[in-house]
């Protein structure tokens, strides 16, 4: 049941992560560090594991709020004829997690923005840190020093 928590919010930072590469111009299937595998998106990988402590922490303390009857129970097919059960968040649960996640990428973090010195919100700094990996990428920056967030 938690490890799906994870699951589901670890997709959401990667579906924001994506977008924030693709707006840079960079290539989301092209990874570092993680294996370039077909249709694997590689670079989203290498760039989500940089925010990935931040949806640690959330989900930790978000697990707190939650219990047993929070989760329901599904048959379904694990392999060629075989089922497994698995536990998943009750509808509404799934949608207090999603807000709450909303909101996470909306909180204000320490480091501020390049362009007017002002505090931005996380899902902003992943927009900016992609910006500035792309420069770096194309020698428009000689270095590039992920800037991490504190929330």
């Amino acid at each position: 049941g938690t490890n799906n928590l994870f699951n589901l919010a670890y997709e959401i930072l990667a579906w924001k992560v994506h977008k924030a590469l693709v707006r840079a111009k960079l290539e989301p299937y092209l990874g570092f560090l993680h294996s370039n595998q077909m249709a694997k998106l590689s670079l989203v990988c290498d760039f989500q594991e940089l925010y990935r402590y931040l949806i640690d922490d959330f989900l930790i303390q978000y697990s707190q709020q939650i219990n047993k009857k929070d989760f329901k129970m599904k048959t379904e097919s694990v392999s060629h004829g075989k089922k497994g059960k698995r536990e998943y968040l009750t509808d509404p649960k799934t949608k207090t997690l999603l807000d709450e996640l909303n909101r996470l990428f909306e909180k204000k973090v320490e480091v501020k923005r390049i362009r007017n010195g002002e505090h931005q919100t996380l899902e902003t700094l992943i927009n900016e840190e992609a910006l500035l990996f792309a420069k770096y990428l194309r020698g428009e920056s000689k270095t590039w020093i992920p800037r991490l967030g504190v929330i």
